[in-house]
């Protein structure tokens, strides 16, 4: 297995860092925090940290409306704190990725404050201005994704600019090749403070159509989604020119071995395999979010595992995401139980897995009262439930009033079982799904089938999920019951095994050939004689 890279035998932890460990009292968790939990990361087993932005920012966006792309927040703590963040992860082995946000920037960067001075400034460029459209007004039709017109006028000027997101967010003109010479000095100041990668946000928003043609409308929208559904965005993202740039960005990375760069991409399967670039000179990893929005019944998962996996260029490795800091988190979507199968779907399927912080103790949904909301998205569209807060509530650490994440009072609430919740109680309960997960990823670790095996989908009956990983002679089979009743699924002719892990509270070694019956609930990692 160590013949292949780390990013693709390893798992990668998402941490969104206001909501993991606050060391000083303020509510918001810190760079601090994330140090200190280290030994639990690798008690967990994880490989690498992938750390959300926390760069100097007003935080309109939460650290996505960057000021200075070359510091740290003092929210956070200091560039030494990330430093000393970095060595101390690096002595026990953990990786450490970067968010990276090269589409805009806040409105309080010292580039945008010399671009919005004067329609000759040099920085003037750097940005996306547009003159009113002819008889006044927005430039086209184009909408951001907050809900609301994607252009802002600047009086004084008497032009737009251009804000996929916020106003305050306003995008960076990737044609102007100043901004890639900046933006890849950026990639640099981080890469030799030695971090190991970027993930890239919002990778197939960074080009931009240069006619500025109006986006055609949804046939498909209807009442109560965002305002940014209303338009089919094929001028406003994923332009073919996104691939140049992010070629250019791919040399920066393989300038420095072991690297990785790994692009955020909502976009369906024959076009996300795009962002591997021609000749595989785009991310390493494209974002593969399918598992976040497909139905969970056993047809519909194995359809897109299979469409997915073929899509795939030659040489290309896929990767596998469960849950985010954008999406509603695993056990709110589907469900505590069929949480624990998800969780085994995810560390079993070929691919780098991408577990976010928190899905390993099954936190579900939250309600966030209206007071107490803070996206920015909920705020301009509120009753949709688009709002992102619900899966950014702090970590539960132990059953003290604030789950030991903080002194002070959490910027965001917790769940109201956190004081049975929490990863002190869940560490000695061999059932939990904290064990589960551990559990999960050491037998993930200690097979070569499950780390970089092969993948074959098995035959489905009922609602049950089956395939097959396989490393020379090493033959692993996973099964599936993606529903709430008791299955049983027929073992392929020639297979003699014993139950590795199991969901549920099947013993280990048990033996198994000729049909195996499911729990409702329940999946099943077997080694085969």
């Amino acid at each position: 297995m160590h013949n292949h890279l780390w990013w693709k035998r390893g798992i990668i932890y998402q941490i969104y860092p206001r909501s993991f460990q606050d060391t000083n009292g303020d509510g918001i968790g810190d760079l601090e925090g994330i140090r200190r939990r280290l030994d639990y990361l690798t008690w967990l087993g994880v490989d690498a940290i992938w750390i959300s932005p926390v760069y100097p920012s007003p935080m309109a966006d939460f650290g996505y409306d960057v000021a200075d792309y070359c510091n740290i927040d003092p929210l956070f703590g200091s560039i030494d704190d990330f430093r000393l963040l970095l060595d101390d992860a690096h002595g026990r082995g953990l990786k450490v990725v970067m968010d990276f946000v090269p589409n805009h920037t806040s409105i309080a960067h010292e580039w945008f404050q010399q671009s919005l001075s004067a329609k000759d400034h040099p920085k003037r460029d750097w940005y996306i201005w547009r003159d009113p459209a002819p008889g006044g007004g927005v430039p086209n039709n184009w909408v951001s994704s907050f809900g609301g017109p994607a252009w802002t006028f600047d009086e004084a000027t008497g032009q737009y600019y251009y804000h996929a997101f916020l106003s305050s967010q306003p995008d960076l003109n990737w044609r102007n090749p100043d901004v890639c010479c900046a933006m890849h000095d950026v990639l640099r100041f981080w890469l030799d403070l030695g971090v190991d990668g970027f993930r890239v946000d919002v990778i197939w928003h960074l080009m931009k159509d240069p006619d500025f043609r109006d986006n055609p409308v949804n046939p498909g929208y209807g009442e109560g989604r965002g305002e940014i559904e209303k338009f089919l965005q094929v001028h406003s993202t994923d332009h073919p020119d996104v691939h140049g740039v992010i070629a250019g960005m791919r040399k920066v990375i393989d300038a420095y071995p072991d690297r990785v760069l790994i692009g955020e991409v909502y976009l369906p399967v024959e076009r996300l395999v795009t962002y591997y670039g021609q000749d595989l000179s785009g991310a390493h990893l494209p974002f593969n979010f399918q598992l976040l929005e497909v139905a969970w019944q056993a047809q519909r998962v194995a359809d897109l595992i299979v469409e997915y996996d073929r899509s795939i260029p030659d040489g290309g490795w896929p990767n596998w995401v469960l849950g985010n800091h954008d999406r509603p988190r695993v056990a709110a979507r589907i469900g505590e139980k069929q949480a624990r199968v998800g969780t085994m779907l995810l560390l079993t399927l070929r691919g780098t897995p991408t577990l976010y912080y928190g899905d390993e103790l099954g936190i579900g949904k939250i309600h966030i009262p209206d007071h107490l909301v803070h996206d920015p998205w909920e705020k301009n569209e509120p009753g949709l439930g688009l709002g992102r807060d619900p899966e950014r509530t702090p970590m539960q650490w132990d059953a003290s009033e604030a789950a030991g994440f903080t002194t002070g009072t959490p910027w965001l609430p917790l769940s109201s079982d956190h004081l049975s919740r929490n990863v002190v109680l869940q560490r000695e309960d061999a059932a939990s799904m904290l064990n589960l997960t551990r559990a999960l990823i050491a037998l993930r670790r200690s097979s070569a089938a499950l780390s970089v095996g092969t993948f074959a989908l098995l035959k489905l009956q009922g609602d049950m999920l089956a395939f097959e990983r396989r490393y020379s002679e090493e033959r692993v089979i996973v099964v599936l019951n993606l529903c709430h009743n008791e299955e049983c699924w027929d073992m392929p002719a020639d297979v003699v095994g014993k139950i590795l892990l199991s969901t549920g509270l099947r013993a280990p070694d048990e033996p198994v050939s000729g049909s195996i019956c499911m729990q409702p609930d329940e999946g099943v990692v077997i080694r085969c004689h």
